[in-house]
C-alpha cells in the first residue's frame, strides 16, 4: 500500500523511529536507505528541533533534504527508509553520546529491518548519504555486497580534522548556520575538540550561549579523524554518484572533486553534480533537481546476487 508508514526498529541497545515511504502500485519495490548529515538531525534531514529545540534557531520552514528525496523516489516506484538519529525526534538514545561506529551499526540495523519486508526487492537496494551520512554509507556498503548504488551528498574525502577546520573558517566568513547555538558553540571550541580527540580524551563539554551545556563523545571525532572517507571510496567497487552544493559551508566542494579524482584513478567512475547557489542542505535546490538526483539513483538500482541468507529470506517471501 502506498504512503508513509511510521516504523520503529531495534538498533543495538535502543530503538529508532522512522518513516517507510512506499510508492503506488503492486509488486516488490526497490529500496533506498537515507542517512542524515552532521549533528542532531531528524528523519527528514533537518536539524532536530523536536528533541533539542534550544540547540538550533527557529525553523525557517525549509523542507528537509531526505524528506524531499523520499517523496521523489516514491513517485518513481522506489521505497525508502529514513529515521531520526539517536536521541533525536522519536528515537531512543542520545545523539551527543554516540560515536561514529555506533551510527554505522545503526545504519546496518536499518538495512536489516528493510530486508525483513516482504514488499521490497532484496536484489535492488541503494543508500543515500548526506554529510556524515555519506561516510556511513561508504562504511556500510564496502562490507555489504547487496547494496548496488550510492548517492553521496555533501561528502568529505579527507580527515575530519581538515574538514572541520575549513568548515569553521567558511562559516566564520559567511555566517552560514552561525545562528544555531550548538553550531556556534562547536565552532568556538573546534580547536580544543580536535586536540582533545587527538589525545583520545573520552568527552568534552561544549557550553551554549544560553548557559546550557552539551557533553560530546569525542570517540566520534577521533574515529572520523582517523577514518577518512577517501580510503573507503577508493576501495568500493560499486556505482557511486556525487552531489555537492557549491556554497557548502560544512564540506568544501573540493572534497567531492577529490573523491571523483581518486575513484577515477582507481578505474571507478563517480559523476559529480555541483548545485549552483546551494549550501550543505541543498535548501536552494529546485524540485526539478531533486527529481534528477532521484532519477540518477533509480537508474543505477540494478539487481545484484544475494548471499545465501538473503536468498533464503527472498524465497520465504
Amino acid at each position: 500500500m502506498a504512503g508513509s508508514e511510521e516504523v520503529r526498529f531495534q538498533a543495538g541497545e535502543t530503538d529508532l523511529a522512522g518513516t517507510l515511504e512506499l510508492p503506488d502500485g503492486p509488486g516488490r519495490y526497490p529500496s533506498v536507505l537515507l542517512l542524515p548529515s552532521y549533528l542532531a538531525r531528524d528523519r527528514d534531514g533537518s536539524w532536530d528541533r523536536t528533541g533539542h529545540a534550544s540547540w538550533f534557531a527557529p525553523s525557517r520552514e525549509e523542507a528537509g533534504l531526505l524528506g524531499r528525496l523520499a517523496a521523489a523516489l516514491a513517485q518513481r516506484g522506489v521505497a525508502s527508509l529514513r529515521y531520526d538519529k539517536r536521541g533525536c525526534g522519536r528515537s531512543g538514545g542520545r545523539w551527543e553520546a554516540s560515536d561514529l561506529f555506533t551510527l554505522i551499526d545503526d545504519a546496518r540495523d536499518a538495512l536489516a529491518w528493510l530486508r525483513g519486508r516482504r514488499d521490497l526487492d532484496l536484489r535492488r537496494s541503494g543508500v543515500v548519504g548526506h554529510g556524515e551520512g555519506a561516510a556511513i554509507a561508504l562504511s556500510v556498503a564496502i562490507a555489504d555486497p547487496v547494496i548496488g548504488a550510492l548517492t553521496l551528498i555533501g561528502d568529505a574525502a579527507r580527515s575530519w580534522r581538515d574538514v572541520v577546520r575549513r568548515g569553521v573558517a567558511e562559516r566564520a566568513r559567511t555566517g552560514r548556520d552561525r545562528d544555531h547555538p550548538l553550531v556556534a558553540a562547536i565552532d568556538r571550541a573546534a580547536e580544543e575538540l580536535i586536540e582533545a580527540a587527538d589525545r583520545r580524551e573520552r568527552s568534552r563539554t561544549v557550553h551554549l550561549p544560553d548557559g546550557g551545556a552539551v557533553e560530546l563523545n569525542l570517540a566520534a571525532w577521533e574515529q572520523a579523524i582517523h577514518t577518512p572517507p577517501l580510503a573507503l571510496a577508493s576501495m568500493l567497487h560499486r556505482s557511486v554518484s556525487l552531489v555537492h552544493g557549491d556554497l557548502d559551508a560544512w564540506v568544501d566542494p573540493d572534497e567531492s572533486r577529490l573523491l571523483r579524482a581518486v575513484r577515477g584513478a582507481a578505474g571507478e567512475s563517480a559523476p559529480l553534480r555541483l548545485v549552483h547557489g546551494a549550501g550543505h542542505d541543498l535548501h536552494e535546490a529546485e524540485a526539478e533537481l531533486i527529481g534528477e538526483v532521484a532519477d540518477d539513483l533509480v537508474a543505477r538500482l540494478q539487481p545484484r546476487e544475494l548471499p545465501p541468507l538473503l536468498l533464503a529470506i527472498e524465497e520465504m517471501g
